[in-house]
Formats: C-alpha cells, sequence, structure tokens
C-alpha cells in the first residue's frame, strides 16, 4: 500500500481537528457564553418550571420531539453505514469515478480501502452517540415522571432534584452534539477520496464554521439574552 507523506499529513491534521476542536470547546464554554453553555442554563430553568406543573403533557411532548430528532439520525445513520460497507465490494468502479474527476489524486486501492474503514468508523461511533443521547433522554423521562409536584416551587431538596435532571437532559444533548459533530467530519474526510490537499481544507473549515455557529453566531447572542432575562426573573420570583 502506497501512503504520502501528504496523505498522513492530511489525516494528522484531521484528526487532530476533530479531537483538538473537541477539546477547545469544552474548555472555552467553562468560561465564554456559547451554545452549550447558555442552553445548560435554559434547562435548570425549565426543570424548575417542571416541578410546578402538576400535568406534564407539554414536557413530554417536547421531549419526544427532541428523542424523534436523533432517532432520525440514528436511523439514518445505519443507512449510510450500510451504503459505506457495500462501497468496499465495489472498490474498483470506485476508484473509476474517481479517476474521471479532473485533479484528484490517481487512487490506490489499498488506500481506498483505507479510506472506507475510516468512514465507516465515523459513522459507528455517530450510531453509538446518538444511541447513548436517546437513551439519556429515557432516563430524563423516568425522572420526570417520578418528580412530584411542587406548587410553589420553593422547596429546597426538588430544586436540587430539578438541577439533576437538568445535568441528565445536558448529558443527552452533548451526546446529540457529538454525533452531529461526527457528521460535520464526516464530509471533510469524503474529500480525502479526490485529495489529501481537500481533506486538510476541509477539515478546517469544519473546525471554522462550528466554531462560529458555537460561539460567534445570532443564535448564541439571543439565547445568552434569554438566559439574562431568564434569570432575573427567577432572582424576582426567589425574593
Amino acid at each position: 500500500m502506497k501512503i504520502t507523506l501528504l496523505d498522513v499529513v492530511a489525516i494528522v491534521v484531521f484528526l487532530s481537528s476533530w479531537v483538538g476542536y473537541a477539546r477547545f470547546a469544552k474548555a472555552k464554554a467553562k468560561n465564554t457564553n456559547c451554545i452549550a453553555k447558555c442552553l445548560h442554563q435554559h434547562r435548570i430553568h425549565w426543570m424548575y418550571e417542571v416541578m410546578t406543573r402538576e400535568v406534564r403533557v407539554g414536557e413530554a411532548a417536547l421531549l419526544a420531539n427532541l428523542e424523534r430528532n436523533i432517532s432520525f439520525f440514528a436511523s439514518t445513520t445505519m443507512l449510510i453505514l450500510a451504503g459505506v460497507l457495500t462501497l468496499f465490494a465495489q472498490v474498483e468502479r470506485l476508484e473509476a469515478v474517481i479517476a474521471t474527476i479532473p485533479f484528484a489524486a490517481e487512487p490506490n486501492h489499498a488506500l481506498v480501502q483505507v479510506k472506507l474503514v475510516f468512514l465507516a468508523f465515523i459513522f459507528v461511533m455517530a450510531f453509538f452517540q446518538f444511541t447513548w443521547s436517546m437513551r439519556q433522554y429515557g432516563f430524563l423521562d423516568v425522572m420526570i415522571g417520578a418528580a412530584p409536584f411542587d406548587k410553589d416551587g420553593n422547596n429546597a431538596n426538588l430544586r436540587r432534584y430539578a438541577k439533576q435532571m437538568a445535568i441528565v437532559q445536558d448529558q443527552a444533548a452533548h451526546t446529540y452534539n457529538f454525533g452531529l459533530r461526527s457528521y460535520y467530519f464526516s464530509t471533510a474526510l469524503l474529500c480525502w477520496f479526490f485529495h489529501p490537499i481537500l481533506l486538510i481544507i476541509s477539515s478546517l473549515l469544519v473546525v471554522l464554521t462550528l466554531y462560529r455557529r458555537e460561539f460567534n453566531s445570532k443564535v448564541v447572542q439571543a439565547i445568552t439574552a434569554g438566559q439574562d432575562l431568564l434569570a432575573a426573573e427567577r432572582k424576582i420570583k426567589d425574593l
């Protein structure tokens, strides 16, 4: 199997971008307003309100909608994985298609198979992330079902319980987000089939896209403002 230095550099950049961004985002979220940090505060406020509602049909509908979205991605991931595994029996045809693309690197039979292995591994990881997220939302359903009714919302013990529910929901959302990132980076890996330089460029573009959406978008600004408003209302209510 002939692997060029450029291929090695490209895959190192790809893996470094993925792992590096995940660690960077986790560290930066601790002291910077972002989607993950602000939504966690929204989830805490939501669970506080859940405790004060005797009838929780609305919460059941909202959570069912979230689980339905994750279920869609989980089933879609299996279909994509089946398609990728099918390509192992059609490597020659795939090489013929790549060879017809202008400026594409000359396909190498063994290297194409390695690329397919990488792609399949990404979608296997994505499937595990989505199914684990679904299970965590199921755990949250159980906790909400077990939560007693607190009319005034002033029970300190139940407020701590509400925070624990928010933590479970937050972990489920993080796992779902990790699965979505697999989709983002899988699109970057597809560029490797054409040329390793494209993999380097696309990996960096995915990182830039994720950063702008999670830390520097109008959605983040709106969610942050909403978090501040909810916090102010909570203080007034607690007085």
